[in-house]
C-alpha cells in the first residue's frame, strides 16, 4: 500500500501548514481518523493536527494565514479550533497520558509524536502523516495499522486491558468502529471487553448515549448490537434490549427471539432512512414484551399490550440515556403505540373506517409508521412475508385513496367549541365535548363527509337530543 500520501493532501490548511514549518522548529502531523479515511478511499471533514510544540499558539497562526477571524482555543486541554471553509480542524500539542482507576480523565504532559500515538485508542486511528516540507506526505505508522486496515480487524496499540482500563468509553468505541467499518474486533480486544465490561459504569451517559446513537445510524447497526451483546456491555448500557433475548418453549411451543427480532426491524428500516428517531422507533417497539409475556394452552405465546405498555416505557428510558424528552420522544412514542396497526389491517379487512382512524392519529408521521411496520415483517417463512407484503401494498394504496378523499390526516372536527356555543348560546359546559366527540365519530366512521356543513347538521341533531335550543338557525 502507498506510503506517502502528499498527492491527496490537497486542502490550503496542507499547504499553510507545511509552508510555516519551513521556518519553525516545530514539527506537525495530521492524525487519526482524517488518515484512516484517507487510505480507506473516504473523505473526512474533520483534520486533527498533533503539534510538537505550542499547539494553541500554532493554530492561531495557521488561522491567520488562512484569514480566518474565529479560534477557539481550550488551555486546559492544550487543543485549538477552527472552521475553514467546509472543514473542522483541531490543533492539539503532541502529549502523553497517565490514568488513575476511578477516573478516565488523564494527567496530560507534554511529549512526541511517537508519544501522542501511544496514547491513540486503536492502531488504525494512530496513523499519522508528515507535514513537514522536507518528508511532506509520508506515513508514520508504529503499530502496523496499515495491515489493521486492510485485513479489517480493530486493534488497540497497547496491551487492549491496559487501553479500555485507561479509559473505558474505548470499549464501546471499539464496537461502534467495528460496526461502521464492517471489521472484526482482535481476540485479545474482545476477551479484555469482556473482563473489564462492568467499568463502563463510570462513564457518564451522556458519552454512552453518544456511542449508542452512532453505532445506530451505521448501515447495519445489529452488528453493533450483536457485539455489544456478546461482550456483556449490553448488561450495563441497554439492559431492557437485553431483556429481550432468548426463547422459551412451554409445551412444544416456543415464541421467537424478540432481541434478534428486534435487531432485523433495526437492519430492515436502516435500509431506507437516516432519521435517528425512526431508528430507536425500531429498537423500542417491541421492548414490553417480556413484561407482557403470557402462555395460553390454547394459542401459545401471547404479548396483549406490549405496544400500549412500550409507548408508556419510552419517557423512563429516554431519560435515562438521557435522550431529549420533547417532540422527539413523543413522536417515538407513537411510533411505539400505532406500530400493531397497520399489521392488524394486513391480516384483516381493510375498511375505510380503520384507514380513516389510523390516518387520523399517526398524522403526518403515516409514513414513517408504514415503514416500520414493513420493517417488522420478519419471518424465515418467506410465502408468508411475501404474503404480508403484498397485502402491505393494498393497506398503502388504501391509505392513499381515503386521505385523497376524506383528508383526515391531522384532521380537526369541522365545528369548533366557540361554533357550538354561538349557535346554542351557551358557555363552556360539558356538553360540548359530547357534540365535538360525536361528529368526529360520525367523520371517522364515515357516517358523514368531513364537511363543514355536514358537521353543523350532525351539531344541530346531537344539540337537540341534548336538550340544547339553537339560537342561530341560519347555521
Amino acid at each position: 500500500m502507498e506510503q506517502n500520501y502528499a498527492s491527496h493532501l490537497t486542502h490550503p490548511v496542507f499547504k499553510v501548514i507545511s509552508k510555516e514549518l519551513e521556518s519553525s522548529n516545530e514539527k506537525a502531523f495530521v492524525i487519526g481518523g482524517f488518515v484512516r479515511d484517507l487510505i480507506l478511499g473516504s473523505t473526512s471533514k474533520d483534520i486533527d493536527i498533533v503539534v510538537q510544540g505550542d499547539g494553541t499558539l500554532f493554530a492561531q497562526n495557521i488561522a491567520k494565514i488562512l484569514r480566518v477571524k474565529k479560534v477557539s482555543v481550550f488551555k486546559n486541554y492544550g487543543t485549538a479550533h477552527f472552521k475553514y471553509k467546509d472543514i473542522d480542524v483541531e490543533f492539539v500539542g503532541a502529549r502523553k497520558e497517565s490514568y488513575s482507576e476511578k477516573s478516565r480523565n488523564p494527567e496530560v504532559a507534554p511529549g512526541t509524536l511517537e508519544e501522542d500515538q501511544f496514547r491513540r485508542d486503536f492502531t488504525i486511528n494512530a496513523l499519522a502523516i508528515d507535514l513537514h516540507p522536507e518528508k511532506f506526505g509520508a506515513l508514520i505508522d508504529p503499530f502496523n495499522g496499515i495491515a489493521d486496515l486492510e485485513e479489517g480487524i480493530i486493534k488497540t496499540p497497547l496491551d487492549p486491558s491496559i487501553t479500555f482500563q485507561d479509559d473505558p468509553l474505548r470499549m464501546l468505541r471499539a464496537i461502534r468502529f467495528a460496526t461502521r467499518l464492517s471489521f472484526k474486533l482482535d481476540i485479545a480486544c474482545l476477551r479484555s471487553i469482556k473482563e473489564q465490561s462492568e467499568r463502563i459504569k463510570i462513564i457518564s451517559r451522556e458519552r454512552i448515549t453518544e456511542e449508542l446513537n452512532k453505532i445506530i445510524l451505521t448501515n447495519e447497526p445489529s452488528r453493533g448490537f450483536k457485539l455489544l451483546k456478546s461482550t456483556n456491555l449490553l448488561a450495563f448500557v441497554f439492559p431492557e434490549l437485553l431483556n429481550l433475548s432468548g426463547i422459551e418453549t412451554i409445551k412444544g411451543k416456543s415464541h421467537k427471539d424478540n432481541f434478534l427480532h428486534t435487531l432485523q426491524v433495526l437492519d430492515n428500516i436502516s435500509e431506507h432512512t437516516n432519521s435517528l428517531w425512526l431508528r430507536w422507533s425500531a429498537i423500542m417497539h417491541d421492548i414490553a414484551k417480556p413484561a407482557t409475556k403470557r402462555f395460553d394452552a390454547k394459542v401459545g405465546w401471547t404479548f396483549h399490550g406490549h405496544e400500549e405498555l412500550g409507548s408508556k416505557m419510552v419517557p423512563r428510558i429516554f431519560k435515562y440515556h438521557r435522550l431529549p424528552l420533547d417532540s422527539k420522544m413523543k413522536y417515538v412514542q407513537k411510533m411505539v403505540r400505532l406500530h400493531l396497526r397497520p399489521i392488524a389491517l394486513v391480516k384483516g379487512n381493510v375498511t375505510d373506517t380503520a384507514i380513516r382512524r389510523l390516518l387520523n392519529e399517526a398524522g403526518d408521521d403515516i409514513d414513517d409508521l408504514m415503514m416500520l411496520c414493513n420493517a417488522d415483517i420478519t419471518s424465515k417463512n418467506e410465502f408468508k412475508v411475501k404474503k404480508y407484503r403484498e397485502n402491505f401494498k393494498i393497506v398503502s394504496r388504501k391509505l392513499e385513496e381515503v386521505e385523497e378523499k376524506d383528508k383526515i390526516r391531522n384532521f380537526q372536527p369541522p365545528v369548533t367549541g366557540e361554533d357550538i356555543m354561538k349557535t346554542f348560546n351557551i358557555g363552556p359546559c360539558y356538553e360540548i365535548g359530547v357534540i365535538k366527540s360525536r361528529i368526529k365519530e360520525a367523520i371517522l366512521e364515515g357516517e358523514i363527509e368531513n364537511s363543514v356543513e355536514q358537521a353543523k347538521l350532525l351539531m344541530l341533531a346531537c344539540g337537540k337530543e341534548l336538550g340544547l335550543t339553537a339560537v342561530h338557525s341560519e347555521q
